[in-house]
């Protein structure tokens, strides 16, 4: 049995990606709560800094869709707090093109941040995570979408991306295990949340929100805080048998999905 006496994470070292808003900010802001040293990342450096130095952690600003650049970041990580035991691949975008209008500079970026990126980020965190100090030891958690199960007609890069992550997720867990690495990879399945994407496609979808919101039984919006609990709890040591899973926090949007 684990000792609940104290924070849940306590000496342990995570980083955050698309820190500034959203469910990286709460997510961040859980972690540290919950007793965890965090280096936040985000593109925003102004965003992502102040919000570090709110909650005490670590910034570095990071376009994530730089896989160079990723070992920069967990090596920074490493060296600053000794180890690494959490990675959440949080950040990414969104296109708000169809089909029929997505362009190819448009495909390609939405891929390299939200596919490449958490690529990336999983294969540079899983050599620092082998080499903890006392064994190879982590948690993965990848931040997909209800898009990777009912795609959005409006969206396919976005819906394509997060699909993609959603089973890369999978094969890394599966992959780490017969590795015989004590590195667990879960995937976060966010539904209807408050955050800044949603919030930057309502203004090329007015009405998007709202629409959202109402594909949920809940009827209404998650907070980003309560997906943020669902991470802490892939990222503790509460769930040591959990890998290549996903966890929905949908409101029941996806109960109400045939295929699922």
């Amino acid at each position: 049995m684990s000792d609940l006496s104290g924070p849940k994470l306590q000496g342990k070292v995570a980083i955050v990606t698309g820190c500034a808003s959203g469910i990286g900010a709460a997510t961040l802001a859980r972690l540290r709560a919950d007793g965890a040293q965090v280096l936040g990342t985000d593109i925003n450096a102004e965003a992502g800094q102040a919000l570090c130095d709110e909650h005490g952690a670590s910034f570095a600003k990071q376009d994530v869709s730089d896989r160079a650049l990723w070992n920069v970041i967990v090596d920074q990580a490493r060296a600053q707090f000794g180890r690494l035991d959490i990675l959440v691949n949080n950040a990414g975008m969104v296109t708000g093109a169809s089909i029929g209008e997505v362009s190819d500079e448009v495909w390609d970026q939405v891929i390299a941040v939200n596919l490449t990126g958490s690529m990336a980020g999983c294969r540079a965190a899983i050599r620092v995570m082998r080499d903890n100090p006392g064994g190879a030891k982590g948690a993965i958690i990848n931040i997909s979408s209800t898009t990777a199960i009912a795609p959005l007609p409006s969206d396919v890069g976005y819906s394509a991306s997060k699909g993609a992550v959603r089973v890369m997720s999978k094969s890394i867990a599966t992959w780490c295990a017969q590795q015989g690495l004590d590195i667990r990879c879960n995937t976060v399945i966010p539904g209807a949340t408050e955050t800044g994407i949603l919030n930057a496609a309502e203004e090329n979808m007015p009405g998007l929100k709202a629409a959202v919101a109402s594909t949920s039984p809940m009827n209404r919006l998650a907070d980003p805080a309560e997906t943020a609990a669902a991470i802490a709890f892939l990222a503790s040591d509460e769930c040591p048998y959990m890998t290549g899973a996903e966890m929905l926090v949908d409101g029941a949007m996806m109960a109400l999905h045939p295929g699922f």
